[in-house]
């Protein structure tokens, strides 16, 4: 199903107070709790129910789950006992360790760990088997509740579970982003980073050890100034090495968490030191330092470092070097903003374009710093219909100072200034830059074209960073349209349409559709630089809505004449655009097409034009072409007259584009 772009362009970054109700019944956790209460019953979520469905997509069951309460499953259970902390979770029948990890770094953030567990919720007074945790998804925070029958075997909990059987936050936790993703099954496999994402709002970065840039002690240190979390990792070959224990008492394949970065002076040199936290306890670092390592040998033993840096609403008030961030919401959708990478060069141009300008360069630099971070939506909850992650990346150029969408030239023309590091199908592409001052052009894209999907961009810069969306007009240099035929000096083929007319129209000198059609026709078919199947019915009635002026429903010759120049302005359009003389215009060339026409449309009505008039292949014929014209233009009409007189107060407040929309779509 396609992807239509909605609310795009530059957001300002949402200050969360309220998460977002998502239920389907449109009710708050609090609405829904105390209609339960009054009622005497316990809350039963429809929207993820107790059966496989909410368990597995492509697989059956291989033992008989039964869904109980924690009070059929325990006595007196309770929601978190002593604090949630990393002994709360312990991992179940189900490949998530990336998540569970996460979870444990997160009890390490008082603040964000309030945020992602309300702390209005109980076993006790007002219990009525609901209760609901908040998650952020692609700038914005989402109140998700679940009712909290959970998957047991043998009145054992089957997935995730505290080591005291009583306690049951971490479980419910896994049950609330499980049903955020569509089912437990949809949590198989994962990264650590995309979970702390999920539970801060943060930009994750990761970096390799062994390659980490000069500055990498400077990164960690701004990084934990800012509250981030970081985590550490030692990667693993086999299946054989997971959680194999070092001759230094590290753990392969778990996942640590850096709680600290200082210098001290030892032995009149200064030395470096780092704190890695064993989320799990028992195991600890033996070498020199003991829980205080050693920097250098940190990156001699870990393989991995991966940091969620927190947005500004995620942090304390007073906490010091905020990001700024920027926000924009986009679509790839195929056969208009679907262009693929710069390897396809003739659609890598209509991808979606922002302009960034970096104005303040950082404290005693000459550069400016800032991290760009590319997430495509909703992948994890499409696995069941047979989605898989898309390849995605970004590149930056420098921009040639015009507020419009670059064109295929300038791509032939230059390179890009910085780009990801590589196209990957991960949920997030980020990556760290520094640039002089000036204006750059930011392009998304999938690494293939034509393949769809929503994206969240966001840009984070240490300085105050401008963005502009760059989705609206094309430069384009196009020749002028020819001039009407002035009377008496027409040509032999104009001599000959005239005759035809008179021909089919009969005394009042009127066509019919029917008879348009026919004359169309005879007249193109004799025009060889056209190729085309023959013009529809349908055309012709929509060109006869134009340029009926009498409103009889026919074309007097007067008023044919006004749209045959029309015609030949659209008929030369099209020839310019059929590369190949094949008949067919690509999808891609139509916002350029239309540009020259006249009509500088919005991202949205481009896609739902290409969607409405394109074939399969992504092409427009010339029938197809020409009833966009005459509609556009007629909606076009409508739109002033309707702006002149006043008369539709409704329309009023509409902007052309939001019109055409709306009339697009009757």
């Amino acid at each position: 199903m396609p992807y239509l772009s909605r609310a795009p362009g530059p957001q300002k970054h949402p200050v969360p107070k309220d998460a977002r109700i998502t239920h389907s019944s449109g009710l708050s956790f609090e609405q829904l709790r105390q209609a339960c209460v009054q009622k005497g019953v316990l809350f039963e979520d429809a929207d993820f129910p107790a059966d496989n469905s909410s368990l597995f997509y492509s697989e059956r069951p291989q033992i008989p789950f039964v869904w109980k309460r924690p009070g059929e499953i325990v006595k007196n259970p309770e929601f978190i006992l002593g604090g949630a902390t990393r002994t709360d979770i312990c991992q179940g029948e189900l490949g998530d360790c990336w998540l569970l990890a996460a979870i444990a770094s997160l009890t390490l953030n008082e603040k964000a760990l309030a945020r992602v567990i309300p702390q209005d919720q109980s076993f006790g007074p007002g219990y009525a088997g609901i209760f609901h945790f908040q998650f952020w998804r692609y700038s914005e925070w989402l109140d998700v509740v679940v009712d909290d029958r959970l998957p047991t075997f043998r009145d054992r909990l089957v997935f995730l579970h505290s080591a005291d059987h009583r306690e049951f936050w971490s479980a419910l936790l896994e049950k609330a982003y499980a049903k955020l993703n569509g089912s437990y099954e949809a949590l198989k496999g994962g990264s650590t980073i995309e979970a702390m994402e999920d539970f801060t709002g943060g930009v994750a970065e990761t970096f390799a050890t062994k390659e980490t840039p000069e500055n990498f002690y400077e990164i960690l240190e701004k990084a934990l100034k800012r509250a981030s979390l970081v985590g550490c990792s030692i990667d693993i070959r086999n299946s054989a090495e997971s959680e194999a224990r070092t001759p230094f008492g590290l753990i392969k394949g778990h996942a640590y968490s850096v709680t600290g970065i200082d210098q001290v002076n030892f032995r009149g040199r200064k030395t470096e030191l780092i704190r890695v936290r064993n989320p799990w306890g028992q195991v600890e670092w033996n070498g020199s330092w003991s829980d205080r390592m050693a920097f250098r040998d940190f990156k001699t033993h870990f393989d991995k470092v991966e940091i969620c840096n927190l947005t500004p609403d995620a942090l304390e008030e007073n906490t010091l070097h905020k990001w700024e961030v920027t926000v924009h919401q986009g679509s790839w959708v195929r056969g208009s903003t679907a262009g693929g990478c710069r390897n396809f060069l003739d659609t890598f141009w209509t991808n979606p374009q922002i302009k960034l300008s970096l104005t303040e360069k950082d404290e005693g630099q000459e550069d400016c710093t800032f991290l760009i971070a590319l997430m495509q939506k909703d992948r994890r909850k499409l696995k069941r219909f047979g989605a898989d992650m898309l390849t995605i990346g970004y590149a930056i150029y420098q921009s040639p100072g015009r507020d419009e969408h670059l064109n295929k030239d300038f791509f032939r023309y230059h390179a890009s200034q910085a780009r990801s590091k590589t196209f990957i199908n991960m949920r997030e592409v980020s990556d760290r830059f520094k640039l002089p001052p000036g204006e750059y052009v930011l392009i998304p894209s999938t690494f293939e074209p034509h393949q769809e999907a929503d994206f969240c961009l966001r840009i984070f810069s240490e300085k105050k960073a401008i963005t502009q969306d760059m989705d609206g007009d094309v430069a384009i240099d196009l020749p002028e349209p020819p001039k009407p035929t002035p009377a008496g000096q027409e040509t032999e083929e104009e001599l000959q349409f005239r005759a035809l007319f008179e021909q089919v129209a009969g005394e009042d000198m009127e066509v019919t559709a029917e008879e348009l059609e026919y004359v169309l026709n005879a007249v193109l078919q004799k025009k060889k630089d056209v190729q085309y199947k023959k013009l529809s019915l349908v055309s012709c009635k929509n060109i006869i809505s134009l340029m009926d002026t009498s409103g009889n429903g026919k074309l007097e010759f007067g008023e044919f004449t006004v749209f045959w120049d029309k015609l030949k302005k659209w008929t030369n359009l099209f020839l310019q655009f059929d590369a190949n003389k094949s008949g067919t215009m690509s999808s891609y060339e139509l916002r350029v097409a239309l540009k020259a026409a006249g009509f500088q449309l919005s991202h949205h009505l481009l896609q739902l034009i290409v969607l409405r008039y394109a074939d399969e292949g992504l092409q427009l014929d010339f029938d197809d072409f020409l009833n966009c014209m005459v509609r556009l233009e007629n909606t076009s009409r409508v739109f002033q007259a309707l702006s002149t007189t006043n008369e539709d107060k409704e329309f009023i407040c509409l902007n052309i584009n939001e019109f055409i929309n709306l009339t697009m779509n009757i």
